[in-house]
């Protein structure tokens, strides 16, 4: 027990003072989160959330709903406050509409942020999609796609049969390019299948090589483009799907100009984790960036965070941590054994940070 409770004050140490050295640059925060099941209380025809309803099994009332959503405010203003500034980009997951996400971003933990929306209704069977959130101020939007998970032209040995891969449905992957500081950026946020059952990896590994083909797309259409790859990945950065099909690399002196950056890959050797089952800690909430942001001659790259060199924050403070019972240490979420116990989310938040 002294043990993990000394982890957890180095971390938090680590994490303030990396975002003690974020206040004394000009930099931009970008990260994900997933918000785990921010559904609204109505009933969507078109939505799998019969779960999520006043009479439905989670009983999702009003109130319920207004926690949420208050907790879901307070951890990115938590993470403003301790950064010095909200974050430039904000790519989200598990939620269920737009109309969830513009009652987030009025509520007054964080409306001064001024939070603009990207999101598209998706065909996931659960009901559930992607969005990003941007500070107008900071970034510039151009335009947006959103990317359906396909089976076309892949290279990945799917163990689906034509039958089962045309029934199957999960999230697109959004895809939104603009400018910061007048530099092309395209970011792209997915929440890959998951590993429910066991299975997955090659449907996870099929999603990661429509990110990389799309970004290399991108970078013929928009030589010089800065990308950053963001989401729930179902997997770790050490997992085919993130360290072949995306070409995801521990440093950046190992990357070719085909490459990613992983940054959390050396994080989730040194034993962080964003989210935890069964005793064993995970990084699925991962951000990679291209060659031309990790080793950026000019403008903007990314930044060293803290004083261990590692260039991620997985963020979280003592109110997002379970504090008692069988789940003690892990994330304090929404839901614990089919009861509300009014937490945050099964998953911590992580972001990387931007500058010259």
């Amino acid at each position: 027990m002294k043990r993990a409770l000394t982890a957890v004050l180095v971390l938090l140490v680590s994490v303030s003072a990396a975002f003690g050295q974020c206040k004394t640059q000009r930099n931009y925060v970008i990260g994900f989160y997933n918000l785990e099941n921010l559904f609204d209380i109505y009933d969507d025809p078109a939505k799998n959330d019969e779960e999520f309803l006043p009479d439905g099994k989670n009983k999702w009332t009003e109130a319920k709903y207004n926690k949420k959503q208050h907790n879901m405010a307070r951890v990115i203003s938590e993470m403003a406050k301790a950064n010095g500034r909200y974050h430039t980009i904000l790519g989200v997951s598990e939620i269920e509409n737009r109309l969830v996400l513009e009652d987030l971003v009025s509520q007054p933990e964080i409306a001064d942020a001024n939070y603009q929306i990207v999101h598209y209704d998706g065909p996931d069977r659960r009901g559930v999609d992607v969005a990003l959130l941007y500070k107008p101020e900071q970034f510039t939007y151009l335009d947006s796609e959103s990317i359906p998970f396909t089976f076309e032209g892949t290279k990945v040995e799917i163990t689906l049969d034509k039958e089962q891969q045309d029934y199957f449905r999960t999230r697109d992957i959004l895809m939104v390019h603009g400018t910061i500081d007048g530099e092309h950026f395209a970011f792209y946020v997915a929440h890959l299948p998951s590993r429910i059952g066991g299975k997955g990896q090659d449907l996870r590994s099929r999603g990661a090589e429509i990110i990389y083909n799309h970004a290399a797309m991108m970078t013929e259409r928009h030589p010089g483009i800065k990308i950053v790859v963001m989401g729930d990945m179902n997997d770790n950065p050490t997992d085919d799907s993130m360290a072949v099909w995306m070409r995801g690399k521990e440093k950046k002196e190992e990357m070719s100009r085909e490459d990613f950056f992983s940054p959390f890959l050396s994080m989730y050797k040194a034993g962080y984790g964003s989210l935890a089952y069964r005793g064993e800690w995970s990084i699925y909430d991962l951000i990679l960036v291209n060659n031309n942001l990790a080793n950026a001659e000019e403008g903007l790259r990314i930044q060293p965070v803290g004083k261990k060199g590692f260039y991620g924050v997985v963020f979280k403070r003592p109110f997002m941590v379970t504090q008692k019972g069988q789940y003690k240490g892990y994330p304090f979420r929404t839901f614990s054994g089919g009861a509300f116990i009014g937490g945050y989310s099964d998953h911590y938040p992580t972001f990387i940070v931007v500058g010259k």
